[in-house]
């Protein structure tokens, strides 16, 4: 099957373009076949990852499924793509989480009704998204992640709350400044690299040679901001909630589940291994930043009235983490952040899906207004219950896996970063696992428990149907699977994190070598 490893990549990046076109060849009225059409073409995209899953050399800690064509000369870019084990698992999240994207929204259509336009803007989000996992070529990354950003304009602007203008217009504008900036920064790689070159693996291999020291500082700062604001990082946080109050179901989940993970993807991919030492020097204080996420995260959600934004600012507290353990530069602090991306996907994916059915049985997601649930509809309740103790990182669940790992992993972070700092960042970072706690079960008793108030308690609420146990019995049951047995996602990204973790430390030790024989002497 060697025609296969040749196309693999771009078949399971394009075939959702396909099927975006086949739906404007299809009439308007015909509902049932744009859903058909959408439903198939997910799943075929999903196939391609399950068998890329396969045939998936997991010893190896490189890339594979290479396809590096000529694309554009005139400035040295090629189509160039490639996955190993750290973009494995977010590919594969990603064609599956646009599967139940698309079951979900069979009979959940939001106003105005338009289900052939909605299905187009998932399907062309799935290919900026499984784009951005696979590209090996900065301007060919730049491409991808660039278009995310006009579907999802588009899905909040459309069909999204009250206040969707000023919503969609501030997610927009936030994340164009950031790729203006990471833009930029791109091109100094370019210009200023011993070996002038956008191939990231290319670029990766010279570890920022040619560039001086206080210029990489200055570039990743560039790259900084690009995927900061793309995570979000606070304080650049604050187009996230507006953006998730005003989505639509669909729309919050496909931000939450991988979305925010082409920022810390980029953190992991390119502004590490390309840039290592100004990384070096810039972990203490993305380690600061997101450890105040953490607790500035936590913190807002005790305040909140609307389900769908306590979630919101809980991918806040929970990025915070990913991020916590991406600043350690060890193996061991990028193995848990990278788990942390894939359980906050499914944990926080299948909050917003749950937020959105409350919504639409009650018309509201304030949570004075609702109580109950367990009463109304008990499978709905146990369900959120469920995801809540998830979320919260109860043990046997895969947000444990996602929290505690990278906890443990500022205790000795690498290089020459202050262990001392770390370790309080550490601290401060258990607290808000109790800060999770504390507001997730809250969130839980407000919904969930007593008797529901006067204004429902006639009302005839149903509890889950076929489409949505459809769309959540998988997230579920790799919540739980995860949780069980983390090393099926371990045993994936260890060696390519391993492998690039002793790249950048052999850098970090040659680089730091002078400074330590003079204090020596």
């Amino acid at each position: 099957m060697n025609w296969f490893d040749d196309w693999a990549l771009p078949l399971g990046v394009f075939l959702p373009a396909v099927g975006m076109v086949l739906l404007f060849f299809i009439p308007k009225a015909n509902e049932t076949a744009h859903k058909v059409t959408a439903l198939l073409t997910t799943v075929a995209t999903f196939a391609v990852g399950v068998v890329i899953l396969c045939r998936f050399n997991y010893t190896s800690g490189r890339l594979q499924f290479t396809v590096n064509e000529q694309w554009i000369p005139v400035i040295h870019s090629r189509f160039h793509v490639a996955v190993d084990g750290i973009s494995l698992p977010l590919l594969v999240l990603s064609m599956f989480v646009c599967i139940l994207a698309v079951i979900y929204s069979w009979d959940h259509f939001p106003e105005p009704h338009n289900p052939r336009a909605f299905l187009a803007l998932i399907l062309l989000l799935e290919v900026g998204m499984n784009g951005t996992f696979a590209a090996q070529d900065l301007i060919l990354f730049f491409v991808f992640f660039e278009v995310v950003l006009l579907p999802m304009f588009f899905m909040i602007g459309v069909w999204g709350g009250p206040n969707r203008q000023y919503a969609s217009i501030k997610f927009f504008l936030f994340t164009l400044f950031g790729s203006a900036l990471m833009l930029v920064a791109f091109l100094a790689l370019y210009f200023l690299s011993k070996h002038p070159t956008f191939d990231m693996v290319r670029l990766a291999q010279m570890h920022g040679a040619g560039i001086a020291y206080g210029t990489q500082l200055l570039v990743f700062g560039g790259l900084f901001l690009g995927f900061a604001i793309k995570v979000p990082i606070w304080p650049f946080h604050t187009w996230l909630p507006d953006a998730h109050t005003e989505a639509p179901t669909v729309g919050s989940v496909l931000l939450a589940a991988i979305m925010l993970k082409l920022g810390t993807y980029g953190f992991v991919r390119i502004a590490i291994p390309f840039l290592p030492r100004a990384a070096q020097t810039w972990a203490p204080w993305i380690g600061l930043l997101a450890v105040i996420g953490i607790i500035y995260g936590s913190l807002c959600c005790l305040a909140q009235r609307d389900m769908k934004r306590l979630i919101a600012f809980s991918s806040v507290a929970h990025m915070g983490f990913v991020m916590l353990g991406i600043a350690t530069l060890t193996n061991f602090g990028i193995n848990a952040a990278i788990f942390g991306m894939v359980a906050h996907g499914l944990i926080t994916g299948m909050l917003f899906f749950v937020a959105g059915s409350i919504q639409e049985r009650y018309n509201t997601r304030e949570m004075s207004r609702l109580g109950g649930l367990l009463t109304q509809a008990p499978k709905l309740g146990w369900i959120l219950g469920f995801c809540a103790m998830a979320s919260l990182g109860l043990p046997g669940l895969a947000g444990f896996w996602g929290e505690f790992p990278a906890i443990l992993s500022a205790y000795a972070p690498a290089g020459n970063i202050s262990e001392v700092t770390f370790r309080v960042y550490m601290v401060v970072a258990a607290v808000g696992t109790v800060l999770a706690a504390g507001y997730l079960l809250w969130m839980f008793q407000k919904v969930a428990f007593g008797t529901p108030k006067d204004e429902f308690k006639d009302a005839h609420i149903h509890d889950v149907h076929g489409p949505e146990w459809i769309a959540w019995t998988p997230l579920l049951l790799l919540i739980v699977i995860f949780g069980i047995y983390p090393n099926f996602l371990f045993k994936i990204t260890d060696p390519a994190v391993t492998r690039e973790t002793r790249e950048v430390a052999v850098v970090l030790h040659i680089a730091n070598q002078p400074k330590t024989e003079a204090a020596t002497r």
